[in-house]
């Protein structure tokens, strides 16, 4: 039984069609969203969630889109106490807050397409890393890695990336480092075999720094963006311009859509090859 169905005994028909069936679950907690229209059956969601999932500790509803440099929305506490979480997936933890902290458990998969592609003693940038989930995931996937180096903005979430790695036991394969991709990665330059750019709003800004920290023999960008189909060939285009004005060549291997994201336009990743 799915949430849709669960409310189809405490809704009338009439307020059915406002329901936003999917939500996430971190851990013991639960982002659900709730439009205007059902807003006064906030305490019939919530006890349809704890019937669904019986181990939920807090659920909030979302309470603004991500905003911000940090990539944070606001959250309304509608049970249990607001509180930090640890959250599992492919055999690694994840603890953060998300009041704090952006993370996406839809991206677990996602995590595990790139970490199986990181080859034994290849050197990985992270840029945005967040709570470190993609570094976790390919530290623990591909043991053999070289240096992952992890690049965070947000204190928070790099205080929670450094215990992170702590509780997964990956001190001195995972480098968390704390602070602006532009002033950071600079001492990294040339020294990557791939690098991640899991930012889908302004990573564009940051694709020459991407190259930058690839070996002069080049090497992966995985980078992301959010897009309508019909504009992938521009941000093609884009991409080989700059790598053009850093006098490397690109080759686009694939181009995955990782999510949706609203009417026509999703979040994708571009997987390129740098020489």
């Amino acid at each position: 039984m799915d949430l849709m169905e669960l409310l189809g005994k405490r809704l009338p028909e009439r307020e059915l069609k406002f329901v936003k069936g999917s939500f996430d679950i971190v851990g013991d907690v639960a982002i659900v969203e709730i439009p205007d229209e059902l807003i006064h059956r906030e305490r019939d969601i919530v006890e349809a969630l704890r019937d669904l999932h019986p181990r939920l500790k807090t659920i909030y509803s979302k309470g603004s889109e991500r905003k911000g440099v940090y990539r944070l929305r606001e959250l309304k506490l509608l049970y249990g106490e607001e509180k930090e979480t640890e959250h599992k997936e492919h055999g690694y933890r994840i603890r953060l807050d998300l009041r704090k902290v952006y993370f996406s458990p839809r991206e677990a998969s996602e995590r595990q397409r790139i970490a199986g592609q990181v080859k034994p003693r290849e050197n990985v940038m992270v840029m945005f890393a967040g709570a470190g989930p993609y570094a976790i995931a390919i530290a623990k996937r591909q043991p053999k890695a070289g240096k992952i180096y992890a690049v965070e903005i947000n204190p928070d979430a790099y205080k929670y990336m450094a215990e992170n790695v702590r509780i997964n036991k990956l001190g001195g394969k995972i480098i968390p480092i704390l602070g602006d991709v532009e002033e950071t990665c600079t001492p990294y330059f040339g020294k990557c075999d791939r690098v991640l750019m899991p930012l889908p709003k302004g990573a564009y800004e940051y694709l020459v720094i991407a190259a930058k920290c690839l070996k002069p023999k080049g090497g992966v960008i995985h980078y992301y963006f959010w897009s309508a189909p019909e504009a992938l060939d521009d941000i093609k285009e884009m991409i080989e311009a700059d790598m053009q004005s850093q006098k490397r060549k690109m080759k686009l291997v694939k181009t995955v859509k990782v999510s949706t994201y609203g009417p026509n336009t999703f979040k994708f990743c571009m997987d390129i090859m740098i020489k």
